[in-house]
């Protein structure tokens, strides 16, 4: 089943008011209506006066929620998980919500992450890839995912799945990690890694509003195949910083907190092939070079 944009999308629901979701936005409000579900009410003039209709419930308060029953065709969800826990009970709670009523969206989709891979030892890997998540924030995106999918299945709403990478954007890049010259790893221990500009996430999920697929899983990556410390030294070379230094995975472990050597520890090479050929989306930014001279465009244009 698939469930085109074109095909009288009325409103639309926004369900994560980061950065993300106001790219989405920018590109929705003069289509459609759009509600933005937000838990910081200080927050509603500027998403009203960026064309949204504000609504003021938080995924952590269940009761906080029954106003969004039945609101919107499409559901486009990008809160995170909680930062506790096995489960995902924000996603709990919205599917609670949204089954208030027999007027069911028609469509979800939901922003997940590739760590539910897990470290693949470097090995390039696609969508059928089994789920291996090493860490408890990504065991909780897969609780998310199983949840919506089965939530989906049962309701008869489409839910796509767009697992995303490393998000950068030209206000997004690693400068002050690379200004604290925090150590990256000797490339015999170094990790591949993958990333999505922010403006690409933002067409994919618009992307897979109008081609995505019920029950259907798309990995959102650029064509970038880099390690990490490579990345880091194409964006300092960029922007006159320092290269950083590069130490043993046991060197590192004594150096960085836990959450950064996390990072550290999971190599995948993901492809993008359901992305562009079921998606049909083209990317703005195909390459980490692509977004970094942008970023750099953009610095030189304001201090000139």
């Amino acid at each position: 089943m698939v469930v085109g944009y074109n095909a009288g999308v009325q409103k639309i629901l926004i369900v994560g008011s980061g950065d993300v979701a106001r790219r989405i936005l920018s590109r929705l409000a003069h289509r459609a209506r759009v509600y933005a579900l937000l838990r910081d009410a200080a927050k509603a003039a500027e998403w009203r006066t960026a064309g949204a209709t504000p609504v003021l419930a938080d995924l952590d308060d269940r009761g906080s929620l029954q106003r969004i029953a039945g609101l919107a065709d499409v559901v486009l969800h990008l809160a995170p998980p909680p930062g506790e826990g096995r489960c995902d009970t924000r996603t709990r709670n919205l599917l609670a919500a949204l089954g208030k009523t027999k007027s069911l969206p028609r469509q979800l989709i939901y922003v997940s992450t590739t760590g539910v891979y897990g470290d693949c030892g470097g090995a390039p890997i696609d969508e059928t890839r089994r789920l291996n998540p090493e860490s408890a924030r990504a065991g909780r995106r897969v609780d998310a995912e199983r949840r919506l999918r089965a939530w989906g299945g049962r309701h008869g709403v489409a839910v796509s799945i767009l697992r995303a990478p490393g998000i950068y954007a030209a206000d997004r890049l690693p400068l002050e990690r690379l200004q604290k010259g925090l150590p990256a790893l000797l490339e015999a221990d170094d990790v591949f890694t993958n990333h999505i500009h922010a403006d690409d996430l933002a067409a994919a999920c618009l992307a897979a509003m109008k081609n995505g697929t019920a029950n259907r899983v798309y990995n959102v990556v650029d064509d970038s195949e880099l390690k990490m410390a490579t990345y880091f030294d194409r964006v300092a070379d960029a922007f006159a910083l320092p290269r950083p230094p590069r130490l043993s995975r046991d060197e590192a472990a004594r150096q960085l907190s836990p959450v950064q050597m996390s990072f550290l520890r999971e190599s995948r090479r993901i492809g993008n092939r359901r992305l562009k050929n079921e998606l049909k989306l083209r990317l703005a930014y195909p390459t980490i070079e692509a977004g970094i001279n942008e970023a750099l465009a953009r610095r030189n244009a304001c201090s000139s």
